[in-house]
């Protein structure tokens, strides 16, 4: 991820639920804020509930990867915490890349060049 940093503190986990908007679909929440810097920062959390250590560090890999892929369609400047739900760990890899970008479009966080490209996937 060569625009964007880990979130890795609880409090900025918290600073971005409370003070962040969030949008859901069937597989992923996504809560974003803006941080006021150049870069984005991306939190990633699986619940236990999800499953266990093996297909929660599994998901994580899957939206890890998927907004490594896409992040130059993002704009930069966010928080973006992304919460896998437990429908989420039968979903493939072209499922969760879907929903990241249907929730980056619900947020309007997508940039407007490369709206073409979402549209198409």
């Amino acid at each position: 991820m060569k625009f964007s940093e880990s979130l890795r503190k609880n409090n900025d986990f918290k600073n971005v639920y409370n003070k962040g908007k969030s949008h859901s679909n069937k597989n992923l929440v996504m809560y974003v804020l803006e941080n006021g810097s150049e870069k984005n920062r991306i939190g990633i959390s699986v619940s236990k509930k999800v499953g266990n250590s093996v297909v929660r560090h599994h998901l994580k890999r899957l939206v890890r990867e998927n907004y490594r892929l896409h992040e130059e369609m993002f704009n930069n400047g966010l928080d973006i915490v992304v919460i896998a739900r437990v429908n989420a760990k039968d979903a493939s890899f072209f499922d969760i890349k879907k929903a990241l970008l249907h929730l980056g479009n619900l947020h309007g966080i997508i940039n407007s060049v490369n709206e073409r490209n979402v549209e198409q996937l």
